[in-house]
């Protein structure tokens, strides 16, 4: 695979390709690095595994090492802007030259054609256009967005899904494809759940914060323990689950308490039940309750912050979900893996990110058969 991705979305679909085992090797210019270059951590996250080359496309010879890497590569993925790798010199026409059967995944925010297809974006001017910021918020206030580029990572994940799907049509038909993938519409079919209920039932979506509408339960939101700043997210799905809650938090007449007997009058009276509740798990360690509540079939789980999540966590502990692998600068560092475990296959982190040009002399030494003197000649032209 020729990875000339960079910052979240491509690299998030070419990680996933070097984790399950594909040979990746990412494509730089020292005169245009990778912008989250400068965050160490997250650049080492998101290109381990990866071999890592620079060329000069403006120098003959450096373009010529990128052409003979494209010809040998099933797969090429970029996530510039639309059109700018055509304007690179390498329309798909172009890639198709160098190898017919080859697979382009173009990555861009709208996509490459349409009013839009020049517009570039980023993850949450994408999540806008998509319409996920506008019901993402508390009721009665101004759309709240999300706090992370989540679109980024879910285009990432589209990619990864449709270059598999064109490596399976290839492999019965023999024919390579272009994948023009638009990360805006990526968020669309995130909005399927409100898309359906106003094309079935003529509904608008309202912001609702933690809470569910459709179905209609309570409670269903985030309530305070006692623990400073932390909470436990809960959710009752029948009056079965109420009960229990109720128990749990040592205030088992609650449960019948008229405003609050059934599904229906909870949902009515939520701003009062939410407040109740609050008062309630305020008294309560939020691990604790939230194992209490689990254990007996209610759906809850206490809001982690990062460092519960990398140094408390015993479930993502025994799945072994933070792997360590070298890295020549970082040393041994640890990695988030991959959400999975495969009976009969594999994923593994064998290194971290390569340093700026790390794999340069190895891949044009072994992979496509340049010579020592040849290679020395690039790198004084400053080629390569």
């Amino acid at each position: 695979m020729c990875d000339f991705t960079w910052i979240i979305a491509g690299p998030q679909a070419t990680r996933i390709f070097a984790d399950l085992g594909a040979e990746v090797i990412k494509v730089e210019n020292e005169s245009y690095l990778d912008a989250v270059r400068g965050s160490a951590g997250l650049h080492n996250n998101f290109h381990r595994n990866k071999q890592g080359i620079t060329a000069n496309i403006h120098h003959p010879k450096g373009r010529e090492v990128v052409e003979r890497l494209i010809a040998k590569s099933d797969i090429v993925i970029e996530n510039y802007s639309s059109g700018a790798f055509a304007r690179m010199g390498f329309p798909y026409q172009r890639l198709k030259e160098l190898r017919e059967d080859i697979i382009y995944v173009s990555l861009s925010g709208f996509g490459h054609e349409g009013r839009d297809a020049d517009y570039a974006t980023w993850g949450p001017t994408a999540q806008g256009v998509s319409g996920m910021t506008a019901v993402s918020g508390l009721e009665d206030q101004p759309p709240a967005g999300w706090g992370y580029s989540y679109l980024d990572h879910t285009a990432g994940f589209y990619a990864a899904i449709g270059a598999m799907m064109a490596l399976w049509h290839r492999r019965q038909t023999g024919e390579g494809q272009h994948l023009d993938m638009a990360q805006v519409e990526t968020g669309m079919v995130l909005a399927g759940v409100p898309m359906l209920d106003f094309q079935v039932n003529g509904r608008h979506y309202e912001r609702i914060g933690n809470g569910s509408r459709w179905p209609a339960v309570a409670p269903h939101g985030i309530y305070p323990t006692a623990d400073e700043d932390r909470w436990i997210a809960i959710a009752t799905e029948t009056d079965e689950h109420w009960a229990v809650l109720c128990e749990v938090l040592e205030r088992p007449e609650l449960a019948t308490e008229p405003r609050f007997a059934s599904n229906e009058v909870r949902f009515q009276a939520r701003e009062a039940l939410d407040a109740a509740l609050g008062r309630l798990t305020a008294r309560f360690d939020a691990d604790s309750l939230a194992a209490a509540l689990s254990e007996r079939g209610v759906p809850a789980g206490a809001c982690q912050t990062i460092e519960d999540r990398m140094e408390h966590d015993p479930q993502l502990a025994a799945r072994g979900f933070y792997p360590t692998a070298e890295h020549p600068e970082l040393g041994m560092h640890r990695f988030e893996g991959l959400p999975m475990h495969f009976s009969r296959a594999r994923w593994r982190i064998d290194r971290g990110a390569p340093v700026l040009g790390e794999d340069t002399r190895t891949v044009l030494r072994d992979l496509l058969g340049y010579d020592e003197r040849e290679i020395a000649e690039m790198t004084a032209e400053a080629a390569i």
